[in-house]
């Protein structure tokens, strides 16, 4: 009997022993896998988002209840203007349109046509531009700095001065700039040569071809950044992910592999021959120039002007404003919040128009519009404060929000 109780005791006791060092040990225990937990996610997210603003991340910290309302009410356009040759450009072909504040600046065939004041000026080689043909501009949002892609070199604009880089004076990839794209401190360039990231802080470039990164060829179209990550639209290699903190690599490639068909519906990239990306809520938006395409980190779909309100397959750009994308196409402006379709197309030789909304791919409402966007080639876009610019193969248009 003693020996059961004695027993019995050595038991209790070690139950409470037991006790004790659990309620010691698990307080830490939780502590310290929620340090490192903690600490992965800091590892997992890398940099410091922070320090990599656009302008777009700028202006959705402005204007975060207006632009979110976006998701379900679409923003019309009309009371269009559009601005020609005659009216101060250095030519009516507009590549790229970007608000920059008070001013606009617009990317022509002949040079940079400024609009401030309600007065245009233009610069060209003589002022010091690397080439006459702008295709692409970005503003950095921690300096203020204007990049501008040319077709003979990358330039900064910045104290009234610009300053040019090349193949040959910098080591940028090629001198054949399609594009370029303002990312905190890091300059990102899309060429003929290959993809680039120039590091304002350090002075130096990082290069990025078929050598070193899972391109079908060293031609980049357009590039765009978010989430600590990069996107670069490669000619025939779909999409090239770029992760800043791993500084490893992910391609995006059309998964049925037919380059006349889209064969199986929302399997992936609709093309391998990709034209511009745009990031903004989480979205991807790619275009091509048979479709778009959406990926939202998990699910892909595709659109085209059959079963959608696109404008047109061939697109040359796009650009994303909180939930809504603009896509730049050969036959009209399109908007598109993943619900419904605003379609913007001119009269065929008269200024008037019409916007069409879509709901799929069936038209639910027609608004006339006097004037028009000036040409349905449409080539840049830019939204901001209610107001949007288009940049097309006939002048530059600026239209207000009417709803």
């Amino acid at each position: 009997m003693k020996k059961n109780s004695k027993t019995r005791y050595i038991v209790l006791l070690s139950l409470l022993i037991l006790v004790v060092v659990a309620a010691i040990s698990l307080p830490r225990l939780f502590k310290s896998e929620k340090r490192a937990l903690s600490g992965e996610s800091r590892q997992s997210g890398g940099i410091d988002l922070s320090e990599y603003p656009t302008l777009e991340s700028f202006e959705r910290a402005e204007r975060d209840d207006i632009i979110s309302s976006y998701s379900d009410t679409m923003p019309v356009y009309g009371n269009w203007k559009s601005y020609t040759m005659k009216d101060g450009l250095p030519s009516d072909k507009c590549y790229t349109v970007r608000i920059d504040g008070d001013r606009v600046l617009v990317g022509t065939h002949d040079g940079l046509a400024v609009l401030e004041k309600g007065k245009w000026r233009t610069y060209t080689t003589e002022d010091g531009l690397a080439h006459n043909g702008v295709v692409s501009i970005d503003v950095s949002a921690l300096t203020g700095d204007v990049w501008l892609a040319t077709l003979g070199g990358l330039n900064r604009w910045s104290g009234g001065k610009f300053e040019t880089f090349t193949q040959f004076n910098s080591g940028m990839p090629n001198d054949l700039v399609y594009n370029v794209f303002c990312y905190g401190k890091d300059i990102w360039v899309a060429t003929g040569g290959g993809a680039g990231v120039y590091d304002t802080n350090k002075k130096d470039w990082k290069i990025f071809t078929e050598m070193n990164a899972p391109m079908h060829e060293p031609w980049t179209y357009a590039l765009t950044a978010g989430d600590g990550k990069v996107w670069i639209a490669a000619w025939g290699g779909g999409v090239i992910e770029y992760n800043m903190q791993t500084e490893q690599f992910r391609d995006y490639v059309d998964p049925d592999g037919f380059m006349e068909i889209d064969l199986l519906p929302d399997d992936g990239l609709i093309h391998d021959i990709t034209t511009a990306t745009a990031y903004s809520d989480s979205i991807l938006w790619v275009s091509t120039y048979f479709g778009m395409s959406r990926y939202d980190g998990k699910n892909w779909n595709g659109y085209f002007d059959h079963d959608s309100g696109l404008a047109g397959n061939f697109i040359n750009f796009v650009r994303a404003e909180g939930p809504v994308v603009f896509v730049c196409s050969d036959k009209g402006l399109s908007s598109f919040n993943g619900k419904t379709w605003i379609t913007y197309k001119k009269n065929d030789e008269k200024p008037d128009g019409k916007a069409l909304v879509y709901r799929g791919a069936r038209v639910v409402k027609e608004i006339p519009l006097t004037p028009s966007i000036s040409h349905n080639y449409v080539i840049g876009v830019d939204a901001e404060d209610d107001v949007l610019w288009v940049a097309t193969s006939s002048g530059v248009s600026r239209g207000e929000r009417i709803n």
